[in-house]
């Protein structure tokens, strides 16, 4: 990279793009905001920077020379790069007013972007959030690249040492067919319950299969051969008739409902994982994540999760991926 110093400012250029773009030095001086002599000394001081002549001028007209459309072109995209910088600047004073690049797992995107997106729109409405649904592995590896500003997922996956902001608690339910025994029971569900019984869960890869995969260890369930790669595969095939399946309640309108299924809760202490929004630690960004945290807490506040007042503390219960 050049890094010697240019015969020219970004004033001059905007001068010269300016004559250009009116044909006439007094038109581009009130565009500029300057008087057509100050206009006329420094488009001549940058002709002599360059030792090329821009513009033909007399009387009645003035017109780039062919080197000088190439030069003002040139200088246009400058202009363009320069006011990137300085754009680029000002997101960085008010990430909230620029582009966020969001990660979010699969099983938590359906059920809580529909809302989070038209809530956005009004708290932050000169925020553009570009959201990117893939597993925990992947959306972390993309955070720590830079490649993503934050994260939307469970705690209770491995997230490495980054910072982080609960929104909401998501306790997992027994979903299955209401022709099934276990839906004729009104009490919720415990870990004798699912005793030998086939359980269909996520493909590997899903941190929510390992949480749902502990349970049902504990329970000395059978996990069925056919693993689903989502939530809406999984209660279809329930819905077929082809055994049980646990659900994150925050899914069950959108999942267990349509499908038909009945939904029974866990008995104290249910299973459940933590939402949180994650990010890099000391990110400059921070704050403007702290404030879209509380948006997506008040979203979830208005769903099916467990408020934000009953939320467990910001701990692992677990390690799983």
């Amino acid at each position: 990279m050049n890094l010697a110093l240019h015969p020219f400012t970004l004033r001059q250029l905007q001068y010269a793009v300016a004559v250009a773009e009116t044909l006439s030095f007094r038109r581009a001086a009130e565009r500029c905001h300057v008087s057509q002599p100050a206009l006329s000394a420094q488009l001549a001081q940058l002709e002599d920077a360059l030792g090329v002549r821009l513009f033909e001028r007399d009387q009645r007209r003035v017109l780039p020379t062919v080197a000088g459309q190439e030069l003002v072109d040139r200088a246009r995209q400058t202009l363009v790069a320069a006011d990137e910088v300085v754009g680029a600047a000002q997101r960085a004073r008010d990430p909230l007013a620029g582009r966020l690049r969001l990660g979010v797992i699969p099983t938590i995107s359906p059920y809580l972007l529909p809302s989070a997106t038209p809530a956005f729109r009004r708290e932050f409405p000169r925020l553009t959030t570009v959201w990117v649904e893939d597993k925990t592995e992947v959306l972390v590896r993309g955070l720590n690249s830079g490649v993503l500003d934050g994260v939307l997922l469970a705690l209770e996956a491995e997230i490495g040492e980054l910072d982080h902001e609960v929104v909401a608690v998501d306790p997992f339910v027994l979903a299955m067919r209401p022709d099934d025994p276990l839906a004729a029971r009104s009490a919720p569900a415990e870990l004798g319950d699912l005793a030998d019984v086939e359980v269909l869960l996520l493909d590997d890869g899903h941190c929510f299969r390992a949480q749902a995969l502990a349970y049902c260890s504990r329970a000395q369930a059978r996990e069925l051969e056919f693993r689903a790669t989502s939530l809406a595969t999984l209660v279809q095939m329930v819905a077929g008739g082809t055994g049980v399946t646990l659900l994150p309640r925050v899914a069950v309108p959108a999942e267990a409902l349509r499908a038909g299924l009945a939904v029974r809760p866990f008995a104290e202490p249910a299973p459940a994982r933590t939402i949180v929004l994650a990010w890099r630690k000391r990110a400059p960004i921070a704050p403007a994540l702290r404030k879209i945290a509380a948006v997506l807490r008040e979203v979830a506040s208005r769903s099916v999760l467990v408020p934000t007042s009953r939320a467990r503390p910001t701990r692992r219960r677990s390690r799983a991926r």
